[in-house]
């Protein structure tokens, strides 16, 4: 009789506390769960009527925001696979600065569709063949359906019209007023070689009070600080910037200075006077009337500061310094004297004036000489001001994707249905099972006016059959239509089902509904690339986790408290 050995399993290997997870139901079906999860999360705040969503982070920060990087980013998730799906959606907005719900929405509905197939019975290699195939087949289409074009990016309203969509996104009702602001602080800096364009050169200062249609451009600086001087108003100022302390220097050891009596007291006093006053006198002499400091300012300083009139400003923050030296042309210097010529910058106008209830100081520069500007957000509530600076980070993002692209296509979900509808027919004229795969992939598309329609109220099968209708009579730009209460439906054909909305679409390059081509190009490409590193997953080894033992449940107990033994009855 054949001696029975136990078959040694995997985990065998590991040690006492180790999970491994393997096969379809296990590793495979369990991440596409976890990430179909994440991507819900967002659904319900894409496009301009997305809603809100409140988070409190783990130092109690509060967050009231639709922008979907700002709550993956606070949401620290730690599923391994939705992780993946995150970093998607981090690189889009390293890149592109715009689209980051779409990486993420995009993502999510490709995984579903795969668990439906994978149930169907096809394997996950042939998904991730089909899948790869699509997303390359998308591109090239894409790249054809590109409908406006940026002929002057200096153009102030051209650029502005091209980036209301993406602020709309975000802040819907405000995006005209928001587009103009945006192009005047980015055109106005914009470099002469274009590509040069750096999206930390438009500064957000936030003003508590008033309302967001009180917000403006600044050309130049604006920090929210008084001077420390009597000057409050310098023109054609010439600046002279700090990064040291303006006070007495020391040195790195204590010394002893023995003084015998009050006359060498008053003389040794009335030679660091001295020294100071001929710092600040050599200062002067080059022409500076306005002094930047990065550090502290000491009192006798202060004084002869004022004895030869030079308005000083402390700015502590080294960001700060180094932009204000590109704003003015002039050089940071480590050192407590007079600077050189070549170290001085130069500012048209520098003044303190006050914005609602908080002085301010302005650098301002006149004409194309600014290298700066500024977006002074207004608002009612510190949230509500935080939601409009990022709206306005996208926007500068966008533009400075712009210089490097200046195509656009059709928004409100028409180039999804009109890609869902080519990759359709372009997976008709495969033969293997891949097609399969890429009908879903095409299907996936859908997702975009589908939640769209969702968040605004109104039926998404209906809105989804008319654009079909609509791009299969070559009305390739049509979308919805979702600031239109009209009803375009045949008539006899009731617009409202069940109760919701009426569905109006509409063309949507007239609309002026744009999403830059870079960014949903990245987006797609991101989105497919994520879905398909999830679905090669087929094992999941999670070792023991490190660490001491766990607080209880109950959250009360203290260890180092001896328990009291059970008495015996």
């Amino acid at each position: 009789m054949a001696l029975h050995v136990p078959k040694a399993g995997f985990q065998s290997m590991m040690k006492d506390g180790a999970k491994h997870f393997s096969g379809v139901e296990e590793a495979v079906l369990r991440n596409i769960a976890a990430c179909k999860e994440l991507s819900k999360v967002v659904r319900t705040s894409f496009g301009p009527n997305g809603m809100n969503k409140m988070i409190i982070n783990r130092l109690d920060k509060l967050f009231v925001t639709n922008d979907a990087a700002t709550i993956i980013k606070e949401l620290e998730v730690e599923h391994p696979a939705a992780k993946m799906l995150v970093m998607a959606s981090e690189r889009q907005e390293s890149e592109v600065g715009d689209a980051t719900n779409l990486v993420l929405l995009f993502a999510g509905e490709l995984l579903e569709n795969a668990d439906s197939l994978v149930r169907m019975g096809l394997s996950t290699a042939e998904i991730i063949s089909g899948y790869d195939l699509a997303a390359k087949k998308a591109l090239e289409l894409l790249s054809g359906l590109a409908c406006y074009t940026v002929e002057n990016i200096r153009d102030k309203t051209q650029v502005a019209y091209a980036l209301k969509t993406a602020l709309a996104s975000k802040q819907f009702g405000y995006e005209n007023f928001l587009s103009e602001l945006v192009a005047k602080a980015c055109v106005d800096i914009l470099p002469k070689k274009n590509t040069n364009f750096n999206v930390d050169n438009v500064r957000v200062v936030k003003i508590l009070g008033s309302g967001v249609l009180a917000s403006t451009v600044i050309s130049g600086m604006v920090f929210k600080r008084e001077v420390d001087t009597h000057i409050s108003e310098v023109a054609n100022a010439k600046v002279a910037i700090f990064s040291c302390p303006l006070d007495v220097s020391t040195t790195e050891t204590k010394g002893t200075v023995l003084l015998n009596n009050a006359d060498e007291l008053l003389s040794f006093a009335q030679g660091e006077e001295a020294q100071l006053d001929k710092e600040v006198k050599e200062i002067a002499a080059t022409g500076a009337n306005v002094v930047v400091c990065g550090s502290k300012v000491g009192d006798m300083v202060m004084h002869f500061l004022n004895k030869y009139n030079l308005m000083v400003v402390r700015v502590p923050s080294k960001f700060d310094i180094r932009r204000l030296c590109q704003a003015t042309g002039a050089t940071a210097v480590a050192r407590f004297g007079a600077p050189t010529k070549e170290e001085l910058g130069s500012c048209s106008l520098v003044h303190t004036t006050e914005i609602g209830e908080e002085r301010v100081v302005v650098f301002k520069q006149d004409g194309d000489e600014s290298a700066i500007s500024t977006v002074v957000v207004r608002g009612s509530t510190p949230n509500i001001m935080e939601d409009i600076e990022r709206a306005v980070d996208d926007a500068v993002n966008v533009f400075k994707a712009l210089t490097k692209n200046p195509q656009f296509v059709a928004g409100a979900g028409s180039t999804e249905i009109e890609l869902a509808r080519l990759l359709g027919t372009f997976a008709d004229t495969r033969t293997g099972l891949e097609q399969y795969a890429i009908k879903k992939f095409a299907q996936s598309f859908e997702v975009v006016p589908r939640a769209l329609a969702d968040n605004a109220g109104v039926s998404s099968g209906e809105l989804i059959s008319r654009l079909y209708a609509a791009h299969q009579a070559g009305k390739t730009n049509v979308g919805f239509d979702l600031a239109s209460e009209a009803d375009f439906a045949p008539s006899g054909v009731t617009a409202a089902i069940g109760g919701a909305a009426a569905v109006a679409v509409a063309d949507a390059r007239e609309l002026g509904v744009l999403d830059l081509l870079a960014a949903k190009a990245t987006a797609i490409k991101f989105a497919a690339q994520a879905a398909v590193t999830v679905l090669r997953v087929d094992q999941i080894i999670m070792a023991k986790p490190a660490g001491g033992p766990k607080l209880p449940k109950d959250g009360q107990r203290d260890w180092d408290e001896d328990q009291e033994a059970p008495q015996m009855e």
